[in-house]
This record gives structure tokens, sequence and C-alpha cells, in this order.
């Protein structure tokens, strides 16, 4: 080797890597220099010299870090066709660079040691054990020459871990001899590990700061292990490691690592036995240790490092009592510890703590203590419910946020959330979670949650209205959703409901208290204020003490009083929530209504009277309420008659002339179809529908089948024995269909391009995706308020085109056999819902499909699948794949040709939109087609094998259609569209469509058509399209595992009839064909198909791996290849016994048993 040479070569180095880096190069030479540069590492035979002269310590940091990355290339991808001398010469010389080669640890950079522990440890995963068998003797001795060294030491142990078991970066075969070796060594590792943490802190407690970072660098290394090594070690000598950690949380440069290491431990899975050690932690020193840091980090004030290990420290306590959860009670003979309260005092000051992301962390534990069979009992726990619940009452108010300064919480909140709506995000799911352990809570003590909610409304509804400084609407003087007095207002409100929900559900019925519910309920009803924010707690309130009404009948016309009250226009949202209230009450306690139906009837009555008092929805939700209670009239003919009554107005409406006209489409033309506001038709129409759906949704019959009979709900019986109701709405609706089908192909034929010409660009856009509905799926949340005309008459057409299909949907369950055989019924839906599909857009196709077609076909009766179903699913499937495969296409020739090109934010905002559209909408017709064939659903009970229930990726091949899918599967266009549309799914670009078409449809789609002759073509499509989701999807394991094992099955059960498979595989990419010809002889010779199924499947996979996808990021990354060592452990030879029996047919070498 000459040594000009390299001195030469590494001058152009320095000088290259030089330019690399310095900020004023130009592009070009930057580019000239990274390519020289590059073809050095790849070609220049003498990579190891230059490596290593350029990593000496006199050279710069830059360049330094640039020849160990020499080096680190050189062993990834070099070693296999190195010579074994040079391959000791580059082990030695590293070696050399831990133990001589580098800076002090103070003043060496983290990444030149992050560098130099990744060249180890790439070495060790080539070599270790068997061909470097000294490697850790060798570690333990550098580690002794001082603490630079140490914690290189420490660098490397923790990497090799990461790359062996955490990340698993390295063959099987190689993976398992390391970490095998690693098991067997692992008390060396860790007494080692603990032995070198212990001398380290020793010294630091001497102000050395060297000390220091090797302290942090082995908590660090012993995170990376403490996951996954055998619990033995973690609580050896009696849980050393344990108490080591806890001592550490008071030293303040190594608390957090020691927190973080504990966080692990206490956090193992596994055996319960070996996880009753961990129960030492719930000790009078460990907890001593564990409050006492807690303590001092918090009496410190905020800064960020002291709040990071407050974090820990919670994590811990809340995996020490899920440890407790599991341990107490179990079959590991562990008592409650006697240091329960103790820990439970500590866990409420984190739950009391200012930071609410503290708070939220706790709560979980909470539930599970409240839940736990043993502990719940506990006195101690018991006591800790009235401490819980009223930290609880403070918790529950809305304060926090980051840009405001009006409490404690909002300077942790700056280091939780980037923005208000991220708090928020948060605060509305900690709010939900807290009701959940709060209702658990009073499970337990039901009274004292009572009483708290009953001292916290009167206070409430005693105390004086805060509008707060700034918070006011301008010159009203009423409350807005962050003035002091509404946000108390709304936290008691959810805790009143939480509490007293609650109670109803545990006591009995003489231990409710009456009297002090009723008091309370009075006293909101006696309550006035004009403040819409706080009227609609009120309401809230009134419905959470309604059930006290059912003891005091006398104050239900009070309480309808009350809730009917809000009845001014300028507060409409209360008007809405008052609505949903006596909907609420008489779907709740319609019994308890009854007696005041006929008050309620004629209030309604005179209100309904009045056409500017109430909306259109408020009327609706009225009349949707008297529905309900006269489902309690049990009487068919009664309730019929009341429908008719309740009906007739809607019925005189949708029947007239003037609605007629516009249902048929004769008023479209003009402007004033599109002024919905405006326009007395369309706001008739709107209540119409309203009314029709809510009649269709809750008219029923009784739910007991003798109470059906006796009232005259049973006219006779299916074959199958079941009765055969009817229901009394079902004449008002019928005669009602006509015109909604009308009005429905009115609105699709608004999206014909001639009639959007005539409405012109204005009212055109009328008919465009509301805001709201846009905003999700571009993953933007805050949702704008209806203002411009424009945006009120798209959100009338929303509604009323989906209120519509509602109206079908519930139909069929609602009606049943009145309403399937209905004349021409499919031929109905096919001139009216399903007309001029091409031009309707994605987001009026995805509510048909979800709440029109689905719930069609889930109560659809098997004697109307031919006369209903089959003709109209035909059609609706031929249309759904041709369009969805289009823009399938239309889109992988978009991204071709578009190059590097960008589009315009607004343009890709778009873009983004149609396709998250089509992605959404592929999803709900291959949810439908799952649905409709049955492979997965329990609701029809129509599955043929149970096993189709499971949830694996590759579905049993005993896979059996229902009779729907066995009966849609004959009609041939039908065939045709779901095969096509199945298959070709498989390579559009949507993971989650994908995954459930592989394991719910294919292959029992296929086994249909397997008995007759299928084209060659045909195969060999099926096929294809399956290896084209391969090369799409094959990146997600998931995807890649169904969509393997259906190639494989399609493989191999049509191999053998049909040769052009064999074709399709001879092109798949580096497919070897000497494996293929093994594979397909032994497929079509079958005495010789005695490898287990998975060692087949395992077999096709490899033959097959050409055409599997891969992540982006893998595609052009350069192959490391690590190759397998002699193994380390012999494989176990087949019993004699099984030889002897399986090769002896007559049994004459039974006597090879006993020979010596």
């Amino acid at each position: 080797m000459d040594n000009r040479q390299v001195s030469s070569l590494c001058e152009q180095l320095v000088k290259a890597v030089t330019v690399i880096m310095d900020p004023a190069s130009t592009q070009r030479y930057r580019l000239e220099a990274l390519k020289f540069c590059e073809e050095f590492k790849e070609k220049c035979p003498i990579c190891v010299p230059c490596g290593l002269k350029l990593a000496e310590k006199t050279q710069t940091a830059i360049v330094r870090h640039f020849g160990l990355q020499i080096l680190e290339h050189v062993v990834k991808f070099r070693w296999n066709s190195m010579p074994r001398l040079e391959k000791v010469y580059l082990k030695n010389n590293v070696m050399g660079l831990i133990s001589n080669g580098t800076q002090n640890i103070l003043e060496e950079e983290s990444h030149i040691k992050d560098v130099l522990s990744r060249i180890v440890v790439e070495m060790i995963k080539r070599e270790w054990p068997q061909h470097w068998p000294d490697m850790l003797k060798e570690l333990d001795t550098l580690s002794k020459q001082g603490e630079t060294q140490t914690e290189l030491v420490m660098f490397i142990l923790l990497r090799l871990a990461e790359d062996v078991v955490t990340f698993q970066t390295l063959p099987a075969q190689r993976r398992r001899d390391i970490q095998q070796t690693l098991t067997q060594n692992m008390e060396k590792i860790f007494s080692f590990l603990l032995s070198t943490l212990q001398q380290n802190v020793n010294k630091y407690r001497r102000m050395a700061q060297a000390n220091c970072r090797v302290g942090i660098a082995a908590l660090n290394t012993l995170a990376g292990y403490i996951d996954w090594v055998a619990m033995s070690h973690i609580t050896a000598d009696n849980c050393k490691l344990l108490e080591m950690l806890c001592l550490l949380l008071n030293e303040p440069e190594l608390q957090v690592g020691a927190a973080e290491c504990l966080l692990i431990a206490v956090s193992r899975k596994g055996k319960l036995e070996d996880r009753k050690p961990l129960m030492v932690l719930f000790g009078d020193v460990a907890m001593h240790y564990i409050l006492s840091a807690a303590q001092t980090a918090d009496g410190e004030g905020l800064v960020e490092k002291h709040y990071v290990f407050l974090k820990r420290l919670c994590q811990v306590l809340c995996a020490l009592g899920s440890q407790l959860c599991a341990l107490v009670g179990s079959d590991s003979d562990v008592d409650t510890p006697a240091n329960l309260g103790k820990y439970l005092d500590s866990f409420l000051a984190f739950t009391t703590h200012p930071s609410q992301f503290l708070r939220s962390s706790t709560q979980i534990t909470w539930g599970a203590l409240f839940r736990h069979e043993i502990l719940s009992r506990d006195p101690l726990l018991l006591a800790m419910i009235p401490k819980y619940l009223r930290a609880s009452m403070t918790n529950l108010v809305k304060v926090g946020f980051p840009s405001k300064t009006d409490s404690p919480s909002c300077e942790y909140s700056r280091f939780d959330f980037d923005s208000d709506e991220d708090f928020n995000a948060f605060f509305n799911s900690f709010r939900a979670q807290q009701g959940e352990v709060m209702r658990m809570a009073c499970r337990l003590d039901p009274k004292t949650g009572f009483q708290m909610a009953g001292e916290w409304l009167k206070y409430q509804l005693a105390s004086p209205v805060d509008i707060g400084p700034m918070n006011s609407k301008t010159g009203e003087g009423l409350c807005s959703i962050f003035s002091p007095s509404f946000v108390q207002w709304d936290a008691m409100t959810f805790f009143s409901e939480s509490v007293i929900s609650q109670m109803f559900r545990t006591l009995d019925k003489e231990e409710i208290p009456v009297n002090d519910g009723i008091e309370l309920l009075q006293l909101v009803l006696n309550f006035e204020t004009k403040d819409p924010l706080i009227l609609s707690c009120v309401l809230t309130n009134v419905s959470a003490l309604f059930p006290f009404v059912t003891y005091r009948p006398e104050y239900l016309p009070q309480v309808l009083s009350k809730v009917g009250a809000p009845r001014t226009r300028a507060v409409k949202n209360v008007r809405r929530h008052a609505c949903s209230s006596i909907i609420k009450m008489c779907r709740d306690y319609p019994q308890l209504v009854l007696p005041n139906f006929e008050m309620l009837y004629n209030h309604v009555k005179q209100l309904l009277s009045n056409e500017l008092l109430l909306t259109q929805m408020e009327k609706c939700a009225l009349m949707e309420a008297l529905v309900l209670i006269s489902n309690q009239f049990k009487d068919y003919q009664r309730q019929k008659v009341f429908l008719e009554e309740l009906m007739s107005p809607v019925a005189n409406l949708w029947l007239s002339e003037e609605m007629q006209r516009a249902e048929d489409g004769a008023e479209i033309p003009g402007a004033s179809m599109c002024l919905p506001l405006q326009n007395v038709c369309t706001r008739g129409a709107s209540f119409c529908v309203y009314t029709i759906l809510g009649v269709v949704k809750r008219a029923r019959w009784p739910t007991t089948l003798e109470e059906a009979k006796a009232g005259g709900f049973v006219i006779g019986c299916m074959p199958s024995g079941n009765p055969i109701y009817r229901n009394p709405c079902t004449e008002q609706v019928l005669k009602l269909l006509d015109n909604l089908l009308a009005l429905i192909r009115t609105h699709n034929n608004l999206y014909m391009p001639e009639m959007v010409a005539k409405l012109g660009e204005t009212f055109a856009k009328a008919l465009d995706m509301l805001e709201v509905e846009k905003n999700p799926l571009l993953e933007l949340y805050d949702s704008p308020v209806y203002k411009t005309i424009l945006e009120r008459m798209q959100g009338f057409f929303c509604t009323l085109y989906d209120n519509c299909f509602h109206i079908l949907g519930n139909a069929g369950p609602s009606m049943q056999q009145d309403f399937y055989t209905v004349d021409g019924l499919a031929s109905q839906f096919l001139n009216s819902a399903f007309v001029n599909l091409n031009n309707i857009p994605d987001y009026r196709l995805r509510p048909m499909l979800r709440v029109f077609v689905k719930p069609l076909v889930l109560s659809c009766p098997s004697e109307h699948y031919e006369t209903l179903l089959c003709p109209m699913l035909g059609p609706l499937f031929t249309y759904l794949h041709v369009v969805r495969n289009s823009f399938f296409q239309c889109r992988l020739v978009q991204l071709a040709t578009e190059g590097s090109e960008l589009p315009y934010q607004s343009e890709d905002s778009q873009e983004m939109l149609e396709e998250q559209l089509v992605r959404l909408l592929t999803r709900e017709v291959m949810d439908l087609i799952s649905k409709e064939d049955g492979v997965h659903m329990a609701a029809l009970s129509l599955l043929v094998d149970d096993e189709m229930m499971s949830t694996d990726v590759t579905p049993p091949s005993s896979a059996e259609l229902t009779e729907l899918g066995k009966c849609l599967m004959k009609q041939e266009d039908v065939c045709t569209a779901l095969l096509i549309t199945a298959y070709r799914s498989l390579s559009w670009k949507d993971t989650l469509s994908c995954q459930r078409t592989t394991t719910q449809l294919c292959w029992p789609l296929l086994k249909q058509v397997l008995t007759g002759n299928l084209l060659p073509d045909a195969v060999t499509w099926f096929f294809t399209g399956v290896l084209k989701g391969l090369q799409t999807h094959g990146q997600h394991d998931g995807c890649m595992a169904a969509l393997v094992h259906l190639a494989f099955q399609i493989y191999e059960a049509l191999r053998p009839r049909y040769a052009e498979l064999k074709a399709v595989m001879e092109q798949i990419p580096e497919i070897q064909k000497e494996s293929l010809e093994q594979f397909d002889s032994k497929l079509l010779n079958p005495t010789l198909l005695k490898v287990a199924d998975k060692r087949r499947k395992d077999n096709f996979k490899r033959l097959i791996a050409g055409c599997i996808g891969k992540p982006l990021g893998e595609q052009f990354r350069k192959e490391v290849h690590i190759r397998n060592l002699p193994s380390l452990f012999k494989k176990v030879k087949p019993s004699l016994e099984t030889d002897v029996l399986e090769n002896n047919e007559d049994g004459e070498g039974l006597t090879a048993l006993f020979e010596p």
C-alpha cells in the first residue's frame, strides 16, 4: 500500500468534504464533490486506510465523521468480499480508535461517538459470536480505560439491542444467534451495566461531570434492555436495580433517565408470578423516594426539564397502579399493599396538578382501580372517592387555553399544545374520559356524587352571572363560551348528568333520594335567565333530573312547560336543544308522558297553527315526540287514526299540485327553486320530508309478541314461524312514496350538464359540497357558520337529499313486507335514485350507498332478492366499478406525466379532496358488497361457516357466500360487475379497501365460478390483478400477507387446469425459473405434496417476491447483505419412533426401537 497515494486521496477527500459543507459553495461544485466522495466509497480499493487516516484525532470533526462513514460503508457493503486479514485489520483499528482515537468525553462531538459505535455494531452483526467470541471481554477491557471508552461501550451495547431486538434489522438466523447469545450472557451484561452505573454515580456525586455523562449513557442502555430481558435480571439481588433507580430519582441530572428505566420496568407484561417482585415499589423506601422526587420537581416551578420528569413519574405511578390491579386478587397471592393510602394520596396529587395533561394521564388508572373487584371494596379507596369527585369538579372546568392567562394551567398548556385548537380537542376527549371514570366512582358511592352535584347546582343557581371583561357579545351583555359563568355552568352540567344517571342505574328504587331530587328540580324549573348558553345548561339539568318525575308525575306539566318555553327565534340552538330534550323524554319515559298525551297534543297543535312561531325542524321534532308516545297506545287502529290526523297537513301539502310541479322539476330551470329560504314550496318540501322521516323512524309495533297480537299488529306468520307485523304508518307513508321518488329523481337531474347550464354559475354552486363536509376530508376542523345565502342553499339541498334517502333506508325495517311488495319497486328505484348516476358527484353518492342501499339490503327478506335487489344492484355495481377504475387510471396517468411540477395550492386542495372522496366512496362500495355477499355479517345470520367471522388476514378457504351473495352471483351482469370491482380494487391506491376486499370478498366470489368453464384470459386477469395489488400495496404488511395468501389460493386451485398461470409467473421480475419448475412439478403431482401448507406458501412468496412493492424509502436504497454464520444450535432430529412408524408399514422395523 502506497502511503503517498493514501495521503493524496485523503487531501482530495478533505477538499471535497469542505466544499460539500461550505455554505458558500455553488451547487455545481457541491454536486461534483458529492459525486467524487460517493464514487470513492463505491469503487476505491483503499477505502480502509483512507478512512482510518481521515478519522484521526488531528482532523476536524467534519472530516473525521466522513472518514468514519467510509469505514461504516466498507463494513456494510464490502464485508462479505473482504479477506479475513483485512477484516481483522479493520476491527483492530476501529477498537484502537475507541481506545485512544477520540477526544475527551466532554469534548468529543456526539455524532462522532454515534458513528463509531455504529461501525462496531455492524461488525458484531456480521461476526459475533461465532467468529468473534471475545467481543464482550474486549468491550469490558475498553471500559476500564476511562469514562470516554465506557460511554462508547454503552452506546455499542444499546445500538446492538436496538438493531437486534427492537428494530430487527438483520436476517432471522443472525438475529436469533445474537439474541440467544445476549440472553446467555445477560447476567454478566446486567452486572456490568449496574456496576458501571453505581461507580459513576458515586463519582458524579463528587462533582465529576464526565461520570455524569457515563451515568446517563448507562441509564439509556439499561432502558434498551429492560424492556425484553427476563424479569429475573430486573429483580435480581432483592430488586437492586429498582432500588438504585428509585435513589437516582433525586439526582437532578440523572432523574429523567432513571424514571424512564423505572417506567419500562414497571410497565412489563408477562407471567404474574414474575411480576410479583415489582410490588417492592409500594414499600416505604421506594414510595418515599418517588414522592420526595415529585415534590422537589414540582416545588421548583415550571421548568421544562422538571415538567418532563413529572410526566415520567406520573406514568410510573400509573403503571404501578396497573400492576397492582393485575396482581391483587389473582392467583399470584398478592395482598393489598400497606402503603396503598400513601400511593392514592400521591396519585391524587397528580390529578389535582395545574397541568391538564398530568390530570388526564391519571384517569385510566383511576378507572381501573374503581373497576377492580377487590380494590374497589377497600376502605382506603372508598374514602378517596369524594376527594376524586371534588377534584373532578375542578378538572371539568374548561380552562388552560395556551393563548390565555386566566388559569395556572395555561402556562403548562403552552408546553403541551401548539394551539388552542389542539387543546380544545384534547380537553373534549379528557372530559369524556372523566365522565366515564366518575360514573365508575359513583357506582361505588352514588349518594356522595349526587350530594356534590346538588350542592354545585344550588351554588350556580344562586350565583350572579359573570360574563367576563372581554367575552361579552357586543352590546348584548350575554355570555360567550369563554365567560367565567358559562364555563362553570358547563362543567357543573356535565358533572350532574354523569353522577345522576349513574345513581339511577345503581341504587334500588326505594333508596333513591326523591325529595332531594324534586327539590333540585323545582329550583331549576323556577330559575329564569335570558342568556342562551346558560339556558341551554338549564335544559340539560332538567333532562338529567327528569327521572325524578317518575316518582312525582304531577311535575310533568311544569317540566314540559319549561322545556317548551324558549320560543324566540334569537336563541336557535336553545330551541333545538329543547326539541331534543322533549324527544329524549318521550323516547326514554313514554309511559310517564302517556297520561298527559292529550295535553301535549293540544299544545303542539296550537304551536303548529302559528306558521311563524316554529321552524320546520322544531315542528317535526314535536311531531316526532308525539309519534313516540303513540307507540304506547299498543292499539293498531287507534295509532293509525292518530297518525292519519297528525300527517294530514303533511299529506295535503306533499300531494298538492304546486308541490308536485316542484317535485317533477317544473320549476327547476328558474331561480326560484334555488332560493329555498324564500320559496314557500321548498320550505314545505323540507317540512314534509322531515316529518315523513320522523314518522318512519319512530312509529313501531309493541316489543312483546303478546302485546303486538292483542293490539292487532300481527297479521300472520312467515314459513319460518316468525310473526309478520304491520306498521300503523304504512298506509300514510306509501301514498307519499311516489312524490318522494319524484323529488329524488328531480334532484339527481339537477346535475345534468344542461340543467347546470340553465341554473347559471351562481345558482349551480348551490349543488356544491358544503364546507363542513370538505374540512374533515382535508383535516381542517374549524367549522364555518352558515352566513351567506349560497351556503344556506347548499345546506338545504344537502339535508333534503340525505333525508330522502334516510326515509328509503328506514322504510324497509319499518314497514317490512308492505314496503318490499310495492309493485315495481326495483324499477321505481332505478328510475329515481339511480337516474343520472354518471353526473352525480361522489359526495352525493356516499350518503346514498350508506343510508339507503346498505340498510335496504340488510333488511330485505330472502324472498325478495330476485325481484328487488338483483335488478337494482346489477346496474349500480356496473356503474360503480367503471367510474372507480377510470378515476384511478386517470390519477396514475396524471402522476406519471406531472413530473416534478407542483400544482397551485388551491388546485392541490381540490385534487386532494377529489381523491379522498373517491377513496371513501370506494370503501363504501366494498363495504356494501361485503354486506350483500354476507361473508362477515352476523346481522344477517346467513353465514354458512362461522369461521368467516375471524378477523385474520388470511380467511379460511372454506368461506362461503350467503344466500343473497349466491343469488347475486347467478346474475351474469351482477357477477361480472362484482368480480371486476373486487379484483380491480386490489390495485387502487387505497390500502384499507384493498385489505378488506382481499380478506372478505375476492376468494369467496371467485369460488362461485370455479366450477364453470372460465376463459383462460379471465383466469390470468384475476391472477394478474392480485399481483398488481402486491406491486401497489406490498409495502404494507397486512395487505401483503392477505394478497400473497390470495395469490397462493388462486395458483394452487387453478394452475392444474390453466397452464397460462405459469406464463404469468415467468414474467415476474427476478423469478428463479428452476424454483418455479420445482414448485410446479410438486403442485401438479399430488403424491409429492407432502410439504405443509405454510411451507408451500412461504416457497410461493419467495417466487413472487419480485412483484411485491417496497416503500418509497427502500426502493432505491442499496441492499445490505449479512451472511448467516454456522448455526450455534443443532437442529433436532426427528424422533426414531416417527421414522420407524412412517417407513415400515408392515411393522417389521419396530425392533429398531429396542436396539441399544
